[in-house]
């Protein structure tokens, strides 16, 4: 596990008899990506992410897929959790705060995350049954959850999500990464106005 005090970068590796990951990320990029983790909506989820956070993520991950795609799928969002606290540092001059409100067609989703140091996500809205729900035939619906909580409590954020509507899951499940995409963006964005961490205790 390595970070750059230059620029707010991190590379993370993972070894498990379940999966093998290797993620690098830049949160001062431009929303590149290059991810593969063999689980295809997946890589569509991250995709969106990087995009819209405007974080330059590279993934590759190998699982027992063939058992389910649940521990690569979890095991990668607690490396993405790693690689983002690393990245932040000592986040003096974040802007701390950020949400969003996203639509994608019928379904719209709100995200709010807080820089804060301390991991706790909320998490409510999705309609009855989309957990049981393969998306693509092989992303089940209640791996959306998973996902954040892994992040959140490895990164050490405040994540609350809200599904405000929708009726696909796949427009569901967008809307929601999207959503904690772009709310991610603003909070991690430097503030010219910001002097040093963002909170009256001194630290996060």
């Amino acid at each position: 596990m390595t970070a750059s005090s230059a620029s707010r970068t991190a590379r993370v590796q993972r070894e498990t008899s379940e999966s093998s990951i290797d993620l690098s990320i830049d949160l001062d990029g431009t929303g590149v990506s290059d991810i593969e983790t063999s689980v295809p909506f997946y890589d569509h989820l991250l995709t969106a992410f990087a995009k819209h956070s405007l974080t330059d993520l590279t993934v590759r991950a190998r699982g027992d897929i063939e058992i389910d795609v649940h521990h690569t799928v979890e095991d990668v969002g607690i490396v993405l959790g790693q690689a983002i606290k690393q990245a932040l540092g000592d986040k003096r001059g974040i802007s701390r705060y950020g949400d969003a409100l996203v639509p994608l067609d019928e379904a719209l989703a709100q995200a709010v995350v807080d820089i804060s140091g301390r991991p706790f996500l909320v998490h409510t809205g999705e309609p009855a049954g989309f957990e049981f729900h393969l998306i693509g035939g092989h992303f089940t619906g209640s791996m959306v959850r998973h996902v954040f909580e892994a992040i959140a409590f490895n990164a050490g954020l405040t994540v609350h999500v809200t599904v405000l509507g929708g009726r696909d899951p796949h427009h569901i499940a967008e809307a929601e990464f999207k959503a904690f995409a772009r709310a991610f963006r603003l909070a991690k964005a430097l503030d010219p106005l910001v002097s040093g961490v963002p909170s009256t205790k001194g630290a996060l």
